[in-house]
């Protein structure tokens, strides 16, 4: 009999306690823990290609030309019209770029940097005009030849921008170098009789100058078709250029057959255009 009355009470335990822990608050799961993604940062060292496409404005080749020793060759040079010759030279640029930025501030915020460029132009133009010396149907005229190209072109830049995150909008701004080559010449021609030099000259050298212009980058995200690395440390830019590599005066000289000097020329050039491209960078330690 003590048995089953222990046994009643213990159940009636039992349900008691049951009773009372359903009473009790329920304890919630706790929230999520939002862990924020790592803000990108555009400090460090940084190199890459760019491409894209150069060109000039319509610029004048100005020569000035005067006979010596009597030769009486300023009728020749008078009815030339080589006072000046029209030059637009456009095409391909392409080659690579090395650079370093600093980000005051993560995430969005000014970024400071340098960058240094080269790349191969294939800027070159030769004009040619011939003028009739006693009119447009005579036999006999005057040949003017100018050539102008520009090998290569550098720059070393400073570059200051604001990032937006993964954008980043900068103007940039410094030195510019490039081998010009500059080639003129003029000669007269009659039907049946050998060319006559009234005179030829040229140069190749390094010019220096200025650039500036600006672009917009864009850092890549990993999973972007365009992201062949799958690194967050590739970035695409777009950016123009304009450079200015001064004027040049070219000295011209000629002699007859018989070795006589018949002309003191000079032509002026100057070398002075702009650049659209695309590039891709990859900086280090991202």
């Amino acid at each position: 009999m003590a048995k089953i009355v222990l046994g009643v009470g213990a159940m009636i335990g039992l349900m008691t306690g049951t009773v009372a822990a359903a009473d009790l608050p329920r304890r919630s799961a706790p929230p999520p823990v939002f862990v924020p993604l790592p803000s990108f940062s555009w400090t460090g060292f940084y190199a890459g290609v760019q491409a894209g496409y150069g060109f000039t404005d319509r610029q004048t080749v100005r020569t000035a030309a005067t006979s010596v020793n009597g030769s009486g060759t300023d009728f020749f040079i008078e009815r030339a019209g080589i006072a000046s010759l029209s030059s637009r030279q456009e095409g391909f640029v392409a080659g690579g770029q090395a650079g370093y930025n600093y980000q005051l501030t993560p995430g969005a915020g000014l970024v400071l940097g340098i960058e240094t460029d080269i790349a191969y132009t294939d800027l070159d133009e030769t004009k040619r005009r011939s003028r009739g010396i006693f009119g447009s149907g005579s036999d006999s005229a005057v040949v003017t030849t100018t050539r102008q190209s520009l090998d290569f072109l550098g720059t070393v830049r400073g570059r200051l921008g604001y990032a937006l995150d993964r954008v980043l909008v900068y103007g940039t701004g410094g030195l510019a170098y490039g081998n010009v080559n500059y080639q003129s010449a003029s000669s007269f021609q009659v039907a049946g009789v050998p060319t006559l030099d009234l005179f030829a000259g040229g140069i190749d050298r390094l010019e220096t100058g200025f650039a500036y212009g600006g672009g917009i980058e864009y850092a890549l995200p990993t999973e972007s078709v365009l992201n062949v690395f799958r690194s967050s440390a590739v970035t695409l830019k777009v950016e123009y250029l304009h450079y200015d590599l001064g004027k040049r005066s070219v000295p011209l000289t000629s002699s007859s057959g018989l070795g006589q000097s018949l002309v003191e020329a000079t032509s002026r050039f100057r070398s002075e255009g702009s650049v659209v491209r695309v590039g891709l960078n990859y900086k280090f330690g991202s």
